[in-house]
């Protein structure tokens, strides 16, 4: 009677696929596969697990019976009772094998069994997996072969390209070796199914049915030798082939270990392997389970564990968590750390316990006016997805998260750099709000007569929501006075603006400057005066001609200019316009235009502006009377002499 089993589910179709006389006998079981330790093509066995994103952490129950080489199996040339296929082909050899799981993060569990004299049933590996291709290998150490089956749960399968099994000939029935899925994308193309070292065909025959139920005999190899079946796909080929196996009546073999390989079009292509029941009444060894949970008694999504020989394991966590505590929850053995436990073989479980990494961002805001910082509080700001108000304190798992600050009125800003969190730490960020002001500066009116008043108005204004401390000052040029203060200090806010009202007599046209306090923030207002006016002289020349003389000032920054329009209607020489000059005030930028665009010599003598030659027309003399005196008092009579 078989030792187990099949759970591959396309079983339960081949009773009446074989019903139909596709095989002789009943197919009872799925032979074994093995692991010859010499003088065999493939110096080690792999099979491939893959853990899709949706099964990640779902227990994957990596079993193995008979993983042992049992001393008892083949003894003096004699199957003892219960054989599954060990030999040893020399005396007091030392057969070992090692069962490797691998993953993306390296190594998962490694298991080395010996030699006994029974047939256990085996944990490799029990727990979850993150998501991707996981690889277990088998090699042995020895002259002989060990004889093992392998099963994972649902929903995960065993597959490889390349593989031995062990073909007993106390299995009369035919067994199945491998599942090959052929998918619609194969049509046209090559599928070739090789086989090696049956010994011939007086050792057993070997065959596939393909979808439809049609039985196609595969050629047999013989001692040594390789041999290929091939086939172009068709559409009705699409779909499950299952590859069997059935040791002759005729073998001279116990056990032969023969090695399939399945290719699509020349490059190896995988198939399912493995499944098996355990024979009544065994029960498991060495078990061990493992929960890797969080603080709230949840399984930790992509956690699993990894061992260390046959008696330590640890947890296997995603980026960052950071071990809690450990317990044996069954079993026993030593806590070495909160990160690894020393059990002894047997039924264990044990417990990890693990707490995700989290830190802390805070984000706090202010407002720079001046050299103030100003605290804000009720200030939105969003970060990882969370729309939260200043100072706001958030957990965050560790990394580097972006801040982006809400809008303040009257306010700019530019987002901070990056907050860094790290575990068990608390980081900040401060969000910058730079405050936007306006101040301005009205004379009103703007255009006076000399020495006239007018309102100078100073005002500072921001839609910033708190109050802000402020002083306006005023500063006047000369020619402007008052006998009002020229500070006010207070507070201005959005509608709410600080002003400095004073009212100044106005003497020349000038700019005053009011200067924003404490942010130095300046502007100026300008007034005009009016021109002082000017005199009308004119003198009898000899012969009854005439010539006379025009006087006006315009005030401009730093003095005013001077105009003279000489008239005459002779030719003169030596003609001395006299302007008495203002106390304390200089000339300068002297200027002569004559009749059509002439410039005659023209110098400064005194108060007066000597012209060399004069003819008959009009001279416009000009200069800048610099002088820092009102209008009132720089107006003086001109008058002419030659």
């Amino acid at each position: 009677m078989p030792l187990y089993r099949s759970v591959i589910a396309v079983l339960t179709v081949l009773g009446a696929l074989l019903g139909a006389g596709h095989a002789q006998g009943q197919v009872v079981g799925v032979l074994p596969l093995v692991s010859v330790g010499q003088k065999w093509p493939q110096a080690q066995e792999s099979y491939v697990i893959r853990v899709s994103p949706q099964d990640a952490g779902k227990p994957i129950g990596l079993e193995v019976y008979s993983p042992t080489f049992n001393l008892a199996d083949y003894v003096d040339g004699r199957r003892s009772a219960g054989y599954f296929g060990d030999e040893l082909y020399k005396k007091n050899e030392v057969f070992q094998s090692t069962f490797t799981l691998s993953g993306p993060g390296g190594p998962v569990v490694e298991r080395k069994y010996g030699m006994n004299r029974e047939h256990t049933w085996e944990s490799v590996f029990a727990g979850g997996l993150p998501a991707g291709t996981y690889t277990l290998k088998v090699v042995s150490s020895g002259d002989g072969k060990n004889s093992f089956a392998l099963r994972v749960a649902a929903p995960f399968v065993l597959e490889t390209s390349d593989f031995s099994v062990n073909a007993r000939a106390s299995e009369k029935a035919a067994v199945l070796a491998a599942t090959l899925n052929v998918t619609p994308d194969w049509v046209g193309r090559a599928v070739a199914l090789q086989n090696y070292d049956i010994d011939g065909p007086g050792e057993a025959e070997t065959w596939v049915i393909q979808p439809g139920g049609a039985r196609v005999n595969l050629k047999v190899s013989g001692n040594g030798e390789t041999v290929t079946d091939s086939f172009t796909v068709t559409p009705a080929l699409v779909g499950t082939w299952q590859i069997y196996i059935r040791v002759l009546p005729t073998t001279k073999q116990y056990s032969n270990a023969i090695r399939y390989s399945f290719r699509l079009d020349g490059q190896p292509v995988r198939a399912q392997v493995g499944g098996f029941a355990p024979p009544d009444g065994l029960k498991i060894s060495n078990q061990l389970l493992v929960d890797v949970l969080d603080p709230q008694g949840q399984p930790i999504p992509g956690a699993s564990y990894t061992l260390v020989g046959d008696s330590v394991v640890r947890p296997q966590l995603p980026p960052g968590y950071v071990p809690v505590s450990a317990s044996i929850v069954q079993g026993s053995g030593n806590i070495t750390s909160a990160a690894e436990v020393r059990f002894q073989p047997g039924f264990t479980k044990v417990r990890f316990v693990a707490r995700p990494p989290s830190g802390r961002l805070t984000v706090d805001a202010v407002a720079i006016y001046g050299t103030q910082r100003i605290p804000l509080t009720g200030t939105p700001f969003e970060v990882a997805g969370r729309t939260l108000s200043t100072p706001g304190t958030v957990p965050l798992a560790p990394g580097d998260y972006a801040v982006k600050p809400g809008a303040v009125p009257g306010t700019t800003v530019s987002p901070p750099l990056p907050g860094h969190v790290t575990d068990s730490a608390t980081s900040r960020v401060t969000i910058e709000y730079r405050v936007q002001t306006d101040i301005t500066l009205v004379t009103s009116p703007d255009i006076v007569n000399a020495c006239d008043v007018t309102q100078v108005t100073a005002t500072a204004r921001t839609d910033f929501p708190q109050r802000l401390p402020g002083r306006l000052k005023l500063s006047l040029p000369s020619g402007w006075s008052t006998d009002y203060p020229l500070e006010a200090p207070g507070e201005f806010s959005a509608g709410l603006p600080l002003r400095l009202k004073v009212p100044v007599r106005v003497c020349r046209s000038d700019s005053a400057e009011a200067i924003l306090d404490p942010i130095d923030l300046r502007t100026t207002g300008a007034a005009r005066v009016r021109s002082p006016g000017g005199s009308n002289v004119t003198r009898n020349v000899q012969g009854g001609a005439r010539a006379s003389l025009a006087k006006t000032l315009d005030a401009v920054g730093g003095g005013y200019t001077v105009t003279l329009r000489l008239a005459v209607d002779s030719a003169l020489t030596n003609v001395r316009v006299i302007d008495p000059l203002p106390s304390g005030a200089a000339r300068t930028n002297l200027s002569v235009e004559g009749p059509a665009g002439t410039a005659p010599r023209a110098r400064f003598d005194g108060d007066a502006v000597v012209l060399a030659q004069v003819v008959p027309g009009t001279y416009v003399v000009t200069y800048t009377l610099v002088s820092d005196q009102p209008a009132d008092r720089v107006g003086t009579v001109p008058d002419l002499d030659w």
